[in-house]
């Protein structure tokens, strides 16, 4: 089950770097087309979502790869099993958390689909759609914690700790600033 929910989480961050991609040619075209004349039309709208998307779309790649914005100056100074159950603490609350982003991300495109809810920028599209990346990204994060929590309550470290550990053991401290 973890390999399919590492597979589902990578496909989703490959996904959101697409849409940085695209994003990066679109703005490149709109100030193409700014200089030439030519009405941009609702592409601010359009990166708007995709920017959102790619958010939403990598966070679970993010946390499980440990490239989550982490404060261990407390836990560096804890003992083993203190640090262990801080982390298993931390981990319970922010399911929760998690939980309750999730449900209420899902509830929002539900009811955008339901209104027939339309932006009211340029470009016609249900708001639901790109909606719906917000409800997929939140609820891949919550998978992916408790995920995580399980594999703490089976006596395992971390995916987000063995990741970090793994490159620092490579000499790769890039990702510590």
């Amino acid at each position: 089950m973890r390999r399919l929910l590492d597979w589902i989480c990578d496909a989703a961050a490959y996904v959101a770097a697409s849409f940085i991609l695209v994003i990066f040619l679109l703005m490149i075209a709109q100030s193409a087309m700014r200089e030439l004349g030519l009405p941009t039309g609702g592409i601010n709208d359009v990166v708007a979502w995709l920017m959102a998307a790619a958010f939403f779309l990598a966070m679970a790649h993010t946390f499980r790869r440990g490239d989550f914005v982490r404060v261990t100056l407390l836990l560096d100074k804890l003992s083993s099993r203190m640090r262990r159950m801080f982390e298993f603490g931390t981990l319970a609350v922010a399911a929760v958390f998690v939980a309750y982003l999730a449900f209420w991300a899902v509830r929002y495109a539900y009811q955008s689909w339901q209104f027939g809810d339309m932006p009211t920028g340029q470009v016609a599209l249900p708001l639901w759609i790109p909606q719906l990346s917000f409800g997929f990204g939140a609820i891949l994060l919550l998978a992916a914690v408790v995920d995580e929590l399980i594999a703490m309550l089976r006596g395992e470290q971390p995916s987000y700790i063995r990741a970090v550990q793994e490159r620092h053991a490579r000499g790769d401290y890039s990702e510590d600033f």
